[in-house]
């Protein structure tokens, strides 16, 4: 298998905005870099290189709801863990009832299975699969709800493509370097919806780290 489609669905969830400080603002959509992630753990890979090659497309298959909660964060401004001023409460944007589908092909992934095959082998066999923890879409507390596989027969009514545009209004990371930013792989994207059933070509995201 080359291509496999999934469904993802996410009650709660923020794919936090890389620049976001003082007001946590959330993206529309997860980053590919973050829906890579996502992949990577459903088949229990720790290793963030083992797939780079593979290739994602993704799109909404609802307009999620924005709110605004407050909530308290941690911030490491003194060595001393427990020390108050690592402590401060702000606001963050959260996304209700994310609904999404995502695209899986093997592009030009060199691990034996590929990805999608390795996707496709956790939901014929679970019990194949060794991991660990919640499956998170975002932060680890926004826990996935659903994931299951889409076949052809599939119609699906609303679709909104995360499309790739040189003039895009979302610049989101499709590789991040967890270290520094200096290894931080970017592209700008808009959301365009159309009734198109398969991505189009610009809808198509390599995951690589060079």
């Amino acid at each position: 298998m080359t291509t496999i489609v999934l469904k993802v669905e996410v009650p709660i969830a923020c794919f936090r905005q890389s620049r976001s400080r003082e007001y946590i603002e959330t993206y529309p959509v997860p980053p590919p870099s973050t829906m890579y992630g996502m992949l990577l753990s459903l088949v229990g890979e720790e290793n963030r290189s083992k797939h780079c090659g593979v290739k994602l497309a993704m799109a909404l298959l609802s307009e999620p709801e924005k709110s605004v909660t407050l909530r308290t964060f941690h911030r490491f401004k003194k060595s001393n863990i427990d020390a108050s001023e690592n402590v401060k409460p702000d606001f963050q944007e959260l996304l209700t009832d994310v609904k999404l589908a995502v695209w899986i092909n093997a592009g030009i992934d060199r691990a034996r299975p590929t990805l999608p095959e390795r996707l496709e082998q956790a939901f014929v066999n679970p019990a194949s699969v060794n991991r660990f923890g919640g499956l998170c879409l975002g932060e680890s507390r926004d826990l996935v709800n659903v994931v299951k596989v889409l076949s052809e027969k599939d119609k699906i009514e609303f679709l909104k493509w995360l499309v790739k545009d040189e003039d895009g209004s979302l610049v989101l990371p499709y590789w991040v370097d967890h270290v520094g930013s200096k290894g931080t792989r970017c592209l700008r994207y808009l959301l365009q919806q159309s009734a198109h059933q398969q991505p189009p070509e610009l809808a198509w995201t390599t995951i690589q780290k060079d």
